[in-house]
């Protein structure tokens, strides 16, 4: 004789949980009409249906949102990685809290698990040889790239990869950047 099926049960326990925590759709959306749900209310219904082991329920994959799923991991990691970099590159918490949504207690513990050192300070300002340098790569790089100025995200890439070729750190070149914008210089 074999055990009840797994199945089974699982998904009894899960209607229960749902009949109990009052999530009356939930439990009709796996299949269940009312006629099923009021024969849960009683012990011995639900015993003979869980310990069945004789499968009367089917699983179906949501193929899509299995995908969209998966999907998520590889964002996760991304994202992870470019809060890194940003934050190798000399990104301020401000920034990397606007553009990823961490906040400051993560971003700390971020730069401890990348071995940063904790910031003192500000970072220092531009010189006008800086400047002039910084102003002439970034506005080569938005007409190369065909940057929108109210792009942000695409802005703050362009500010990474500044910050790398230029070794200024990311919060320096995204301040120098939003004021050419902000006083229309652009």
């Amino acid at each position: 004789m074999t055990g009840p099926h797994p199945l089974n049960q699982a998904v009894i326990a899960q209607a229960l949980h749902d009949l109990r925590n009052g999530q009356l759709r939930k439990a009709k959306s796996m299949g269940f009409d009312d006629q099923d749900l009021d024969a849960l209310k009683h012990p011995a219904m639900a015993s003979v249906l869980a310990n069945s082991s004789v499968s009367w329920c089917s699983v179906t994959v949501n193929r899509n949102v299995l995908r969209q799923l998966l999907r998520q991991v590889d964002d996760v990691a991304r994202e992870i990685e470019e809060v890194d970099r940003m934050l190798r590159l000399g990104a301020s918490t401000e920034l990397i809290s606007r553009f990823y949504g961490l906040t400051h207690q993560e971003i700390a513990l971020r730069r401890s698990v990348i071995g940063l050192p904790k910031r003192k300070g500000r970072h220092p300002v531009l010189t006008e040889t800086e400047d002039a340098e910084l102003w002439e790569a970034w506005s080569a790089m938005i007409r190369e790239r065909r940057i929108s100025l109210k792009d942000d995200t695409a802005m703050l890439a362009a500010t990474a990869d500044l910050a790398e070729s230029s070794r200024l750190p990311v919060s320096v070149i995204w301040s120098a950047i939003r004021k050419w914008i902000d006083e229309g210089l652009v």
